[in-house]
């Protein structure tokens, strides 16, 4: 199957762009104007022109990250670098994604198709043009095509997202998150923050909204890229990851869409029962299906090892062994809907509620709560994703393995469009989500648990950070556009709010005067995290110790999370000597890490990125800031972002419209790219560009024109 999919990549790779770069006259016609930031605005004739100038774009600003994630997604990186990248190809090869995405590929319209083809091309065109740009290991990976684009979309969202081997081998062995250790950092975590906020609560009128995905800062397949892309009749900006031919965050003078991380199952790991040769399934031992497959491994010397092995399935899925004994068979839903990057494409042709929804049923982007807003008023909270369908069991049961011994464990079939939680225009006038279980997505919540399959999600905790969403969008007066964006940016601790107020006089009344020193420290912070804070620091360093594996454990809390109240627990200290005793064990360790108990947090926390180095604002999201930072070791002394704000973008359907953002690590990852960390004083600062969606705004910061 291996050789299949290869052959099958070559003859495809050769007819879509006949063994070379196309010649710039066959790109259809049209001009990249750069902007000051490094922002590509695309104008072209037509569709497929406009995707090979996307491509071009991606290629000029991120090549190096791109051509690299596309040898990874053809599962050939061991093959191009090395030893280390062993397991990522085999766990694509054994899961079949190959030659699936051959399948994908040409089940794709032929317009599509021609449009994937022409984004390869862009790529390939840069390439040609500027090797010389590049680093060679990158070039190993030689031209791209169609397929490859494909190939990348089905590995980032179905085996990075929906099923990377880290997420399955952790369900099935019981693996969880870690404890944070503020010298060694914390684990990073998908996630992001998403508002919109109809007519009925707007202070405008018009409806507004938040796209914010939190997503690691270093480059990766995980790595965004802001553009704007013009045809006749067609004009979308927003941002995508690298290598993606389509915005996956997008706005235009209609319609506006974001995504957030979900809880959704999308796949099922079953326990084998061992029976001689093969494994029981009901009553019967059946035989394994076997493939004989391989990968290469290039070695130091540069020579290749040809690693090769008996790959088992069962009538669920491919078989893999546990690192503890014993193996799961892994089912993955969604593996028969290529409609994915399709569907975020229709997406943004949508020119209202009807467009989008019709979009939205075709139900083939895996997972991922979607946002919405548009200029007729509408808001939606829709919790999308392929769902399988199970005869029973909750949510818990469905996340770990689930016998695989039996057919009544086997499900068949996929929840609706419209079996999934969904709000559209509440009486609340808003919507929001940061990766939450979908049942607060407004306040009051119209959507009822027990309206749904217990399988679909987990009950709870509702998170502090969501918790936080809820109150800046529904308290207060009606925002304004201007109240949107300040809400936005607040670093305000919910944590703080709800502890400090009981720990504090505990400590003032304290005989060590280590603890006197601390309370008046913490009773002196504004609960913000900002760059002069002097209390932020000990109180996080003192919640790490009070809720451990990064802020999750809720025990020590007097009164845990509870469903009857899901945006005012937890709250309150259950043991005061305790949690003293764990202060003043934070007054040590702040001491020691940072040099001082009062250190500000803008002394320590920096944003540093390409010769910029900014005092920071912003905190752990566990912690109940919704603007959301995780930081990395402390290094000599300092700490900077590995995951938090990265895309943001808001906008308010007035006329004209409104629209700013920010791409907090710059828009270009390219070695001595000018657009590396040059927006991290807006990050620094809270404040954000105005993104230029007209070409007379553009050609006023025009920075560069690329023709084509």
């Amino acid at each position: 199957m291996r050789r299949v999919w290869l052959a099958a990549l070559t003859a495809m790779a050769s007819s879509a762009l006949g063994g070379a770069a196309p010649a710039p006259s066959t790109a259809g016609g049209g001009e990249i104007l750069w902007d000051s930031f490094g922002v590509p605005h695309v104008y072209a004739k037509t569709e497929t022109s406009m995707f090979y100038g996307f491509g071009y774009a991606q290629a000029q600003a991120h090549g190096n990250l791109l051509l690299h994630i596309y040898g990874e997604s053809r599962a050939r990186a061991a093959e191009y670098w090395g030893a280390k990248f062993e397991a990522s190809d085999r766990w694509l090869i054994a899961n079949g994604q190959p030659e699936r995405s051959v399948a994908w590929y040409k089940a794709q319209t032929p317009q599509f198709r021609a449009d994937l083809d022409a984004f390869a091309a862009g790529i390939n065109a840069y390439v040609a043009a500027h090797r010389d740009r590049l680093d060679p290991e990158v070039l190993k990976v030689g031209p791209v095509s169609g397929l490859d684009v494909m190939a990348h979309a089905h590995r980032v969202m179905t085996y990075l997202y929906i099923a990377s081997e880290q997420r399955v081998l952790s369900a099935a062995t019981g693996g969880g998150e870690g404890e944070y250790d503020p010298a060694a950092g914390a684990s990073e975590q998908d996630g992001s923050n998403a508002w919109a906020v109809g007519p009925a609560r707007s202070a405008s009128g018009h409806a507004m909204l938040l796209a914010n995905p939190h997503l690691q800062w270093a480059s990766s397949w995980q790595t965004y890229f802001e553009a704007n892309l013009s045809m006749p009749g067609f004009a979308e900006y927003g941002a995508t990851q690298v290598g993606l031919p389509v915005l996956r965050f997008g706005f235009t003078h209609d319609v506006a869409f974001t995504n957030t991380v979900n809880t959704i199952l999308g796949f099922t790991s079953y326990k084998l029962t061992p029976s001689g040769a093969g494994y029981l399934f009901d009553g019967k031992a059946l035989p394994f299906q076997v493939r004989h497959l391989s990968y290469k491994v290039r070695q130091p010397d540069g020579s290749l090892k040809t690693v090769e092995w008996d790959q088992r399935s069962t009538v669920q899925g491919p078989v893999f062994d546990l690192p503890g004994g014993g193996a799961i068979a892994l089912k993955v839903a969604g593996l028969d809907r290529p409609g994915g990057l399709a569907e975020y494409w229709e997406m943004g042709h949508a020119r209202g509620w009807p467009d989008m929804e019709r979009a939205l049923r075709r139900l083939q982007v895996p997972m991922f709560n979607i946002v919405y807003a548009d200029r007729d008023g509408h808001i939606l909270y829709l919790d999308n994703g392929i769902l399988p369908k199970h005869r029973d069991g909750d949510y818990a049961s469905w996340s770990k393995p689930v016998a695989g011994d039996t057919s009544a464990t086997l499900w068949t079939d996929i929840h609706s469009y419209d079996d999934l939680p969904k709000v559209l225009d509440p009486a609340s006038g808003f919507v929001q989500n940061t990766n939450d279980p979908p049942w607060v997505p407004t306040w009051p919540s119209p959507l009822k648990p027990s309206s749904y399959p217990a399988y679909l999600s987990a009950i709870g905790p509702e998170s502090l950070r969501s918790q936080m969403s809820v109150k800046l969008m529904a308290e207060g007066p009606k925002p304004s556009f201007d109240d949107f964006v300040a809400r936005k940016v607040t670093t305000r601790s919910l944590m703080a709010d709800r502890l400090l107020p009981e720990l504090v006089p505990l400590a003032e009344a304290s005989a060590d005067p280590g603890l006197r020193q601390a309370a008046a420290l913490l009773k002196g912070w504004d609960h913000r995290y900002e760059p002069d804070a002097r209390a932020a620091l000990l109180f996080e360093t003192w919640a790490a110790i009070f809720s451990p594996k990064n802020f999750t454990v809720l025990s020590n809390y007097r009164e845990t999370w509870s469903a009857a109240a899901p945006i005012a627990t937890p709250t309150g200290l259950k043991d005061p000597t305790a949690a003293l005793a764990m202060l003043k064990q934070a007054v040590a360790k702040t001491r020691a890490l940072y040099g001082a108990v009062d250190r500000p947090y803008g002394e320590v926390s920096r944003f540093t990125l390409g010769g910029t180095d900014l005092p920071a604002n912003g905190g752990f999201g566990n912690t109940g800031v919704f603007r959301t930072i995780t930081w990395g070791p402390l290094t000599n002394g300092t700490r900077t972002p590995v995951h938090g704000e990265t895309w943001m973008s808001m906008v308010e359907f007035s006329t004209p419209m409104k629209a700013v953002g920010l791409m907090s690590y710059g828009n270009s990852s390219q070695p001595g790219s000018r657009h590396g960390g040059d927006q991290l004083p807006f990050l620094a600062s809270k404040t954000f560009r105005t993104l230029w969606t007209e070409r007379a705004e553009v050609e006023r910061h025009l920075e560069e024109t690329t023709r084509f």
